[in-house]
């Protein structure tokens, strides 16, 4: 009997037994699972090659399984492993960044102390009372004593005059928020994905400045180098400006290039047990750790020994060590800046859930291609709105004197890792093909037309691989016709 005739034989007596057994509902999951029976018994077929569709009348056009590898783009590519930018001319970007852009801080800057009123000022630019309805997550309205009791929380009647300075390091992946709360509100009643008071997140190892406390003591008010938000208060190790600086100078190191990593299960220390690190974080490494020595009740020959910070039951910073296995996606150092790691680092996070200031332990737009330029040692500002005006990069402004065909010429020419804002968005280029622009970024959603023409919403809701051209706005207008700007982190005249 051939292996075809085989397999109907099996088909036949599994179907028969299954359906058997199951009423009208069975059957329909006895034809889907008997499907697969045949597949595997079968001969092998082609792949198919499906496209991401949001409800079966629209698809992003172009959109393949070849397409959704980072393979595929980075063989279209010339000299895909040419450096774009080496370790000095990274520095010298980031140095600019710090030295033109004022949404990037330089901590190591602050003075010891703060004037009262610029303490006031800085947590009123964030924290001030919300002007429009915001809902809970029961789709229930913020009363004004709502509003009222968050503003006292902000205490800030208890700022000094001077203010002193306290420093501190991130000892686990932790929420920045507009006020001290974690209370989750939304602009609409019965809309609870995008939470209006989560701003972003700092990742363990991080320095931050304190500024101030709320009024319960939960709470603190910090800066770190590209934010300034309210951060629970049991998520910070506090320690000297002398002792938070070495530890983020400190030599050799990990670079996290992993979309995400954890170090190893420790019941034995609980605070660096399973502990998150996502892509571009940087800890310290131990290299000279005794092999024979036990880490956490561990032998540390099959792992990287590396220093976290923890906090103590009083608060302050201790430095302990750790273990990454050594088959996380880790490296000696930040990864050489060419564009086909551009393009490998960007696609680990494909598929990943959008989440809104990194809520739900992902992250936004911003968030993703500022974790993928990390890896390369590059900063980028924390916002979209200042990452598409900063002056700290080679930037294309497209104003209202371009019309659509000469948006289209700069679209066209674009290199791999080009940064394209719209408002309240950034995508990143990884190639050209069949005449298309295509991006890799972190999406709501977009509109296109339909095969018919009408306008429909394609919710994606992930980082995801889309065309450029045929993304269109809610009234559709294409994207690159409200595109205000496109930032290149690279040589101008590199190829």
């Amino acid at each position: 009997m051939t292996r075809t005739a085989q397999a109907t034989q099996r088909q036949a007596v599994f179907q028969g037994a299954w359906q058997a057994t199951l009423g009208s509902v069975g059957r329909t999951a006895a034809a889907l699972l008997t499907s697969l029976v045949v597949a595997c018994a079968g001969q092998p077929t082609a792949p198919s090659t499906p496209s991401l569709v949001s409800d079966n009348s629209a698809a992003l056009p172009g959109v393949t399984s070849q397409r959704l590898t980072p393979e595929y783009w980075i063989a279209r590519l010339h000299s895909p492993d040419a450096m774009v930018l080496d370790a000095e001319a990274i520095a010298a970007r980031n140095h600019r960044l710090v030295a033109d852009d004022p949404s990037v801080f330089d901590l190591s800057a602050l003075p010891d102390q703060l004037r009262g009123s610029e303490v006031r000022e800085r947590i009123l630019r964030l924290s001030s009372p919300p002007q429009r309805t915001l809902f809970d997550q029961h789709g229930v309205a913020l009363t004004p004593d709502a509003l009222h009791a968050l503003d006292a929380s902000l205490a800030l009647d208890a700022i000094e005059d001077p203010v002193p300075l306290r420093f501190g390091l991130v000892t686990r992946r932790a929420d920045l928020r507009s006020f001290p709360t974690a209370q989750r509100v939304f602009s609409r009643a019965g809309d609870s994905d995008i939470d209006r008071f989560q701003e972003s997140a700092l990742f363990p190892g991080t320095p931050v400045a304190v500024l101030h406390a709320s009024a319960d003591g939960q709470w603190l008010f910090v800066v770190s180098a590209l934010y300034a938000a309210w951060i629970q208060a049991d998520q910070l190790a506090l320690g000297s400006r002398q002792e938070v600086f070495a530890y983020t100078h400190c030599e050799p190191c990990v670079v996290v290039t992993g979309a995400k990593v954890s170090t190893v299960y420790s019941p034995e220390a609980p605070q660096v047990s399973n502990l998150l690190l996502d892509m571009g974080v940087r800890v310290p490494l131990i290299a000279d750790w005794p092999v024979s020595q036990l880490v956490n009740g561990q032998l540390p020959y099959a792992s990287h020994v590396v220093a976290l910070p923890i906090r103590g039951r009083d608060g302050a910073l201790q430095i302990v060590p750790a273990l990454l296995p050594r088959s996380a996606d880790v490296s000696a150092n930040y990864l050489p800046l060419t564009r086909a790691n551009l393009i490998r680092q960007a696609f680990k996070f494909l598929g990943e859930r959008y989440g809104w200031g990194h809520s739900y332990g992902t992250r936004d737009c911003s968030g993703f291609v500022s974790e993928v330029y990390r890896s390369f040692g590059v900063t980028l500002p924390r916002n979209t709105r200042d990452q598409g005006v900063t002056t700290a990069f080679d930037r294309i402004v497209l104003d209202d004197t371009l019309d659509h065909a000469a948006r289209v010429e700069i679209m066209r020419n674009l290199d791999v890792g080009d940064l394209i804002y719209i408002p309240g968005h950034v995508m990143m280029v990884i190639g050209h093909d069949a005449g298309e622009t295509w991006l890799i970024h972190d999406t709501t959603g977009t509109h296109v037309r339909n095969a018919a023409g009408s306008l429909v919403s394609v919710p994606i809701n992930q980082v995801a691989v889309t065309p450029l051209f045929a993304l269109l706005g809610d009234s559709g207008t294409p994207y690159i016709d409200f595109a205000y700007s496109v930032q290149r982190i690279r040589l101008v005249d590199h190829p």
